[in-house]
């Protein structure tokens, strides 16, 4: 994949706005008390693009999305040390971190899509929340902040048309 920096594992994340202009997130299972946008890892001779519409319905069930930006460059972010370890002996591989790929998708239809059960044999997350942007960021575990403060950043224009960053006072994004 053009400009994937080496030994970061290719992923994708998904920025889920609603007609509400409120962002999704969800909580994490293993780690209480942690909020994430959708993302996951991109399969073998996949594109970003169908990873993200992948994992979005794997995780929440939604189909009914769609994709209108996308951040130009790939973001990366390091595992801190216990991280790395574990995920390392579940993805079998030796990575730093993870380099993502994001995208800035809209719920087309109403949240009776979703369920957070609907593609997983195992789910990855306990409950989920609409939620602004400057929460999102707040709310994110510490080694994902920086990159969650730059894909609101990058996607700051199209949330401004919709009147999402009048409802934020931070200005760290």
């Amino acid at each position: 994949m053009d400009g994937l920096p080496s030994g970061y594992r290719p992923n994708v994340g998904v920025c889920l706005i609603n007609s509400d202009n409120l962002v999704f997130v969800a909580s994490r299972l293993n780690v209480p008390g942690a909020w994430q946008m959708p993302q996951g890892g991109i399969e073998d001779g996949e594109e970003p693009r169908s990873a993200a519409v992948r994992e979005l319905l794997e995780e929440t069930g939604i189909v009914s999305a769609e994709i209108i930006a996308e951040v130009p460059n790939w973001l990366t972010y390091d595992f801190p040390p216990a991280v790395k370890a574990k995920v390392n002996r579940l993805w079998g591989g030796e990575w730093h971190g993870q380099a993502q790929k994001w995208f800035l998708m809209r719920l087309t239809k109403d949240e009776s899509e979703i369920n957070l059960a609907s593609g997983e044999a195992d789910p990855e997350f306990a409950e989920w929340k609409w939620t602004s942007p400057e929460e999102v960021i707040e709310q994110a575990v510490d080694y994902k902040r920086p990159t969650y403060e730059e894909v609101m950043r990058t996607f700051r224009p199209y949330l401004n048309e919709n009147g999402i960053a009048a409802k934020c006072k931070s200005s760290k994004w």
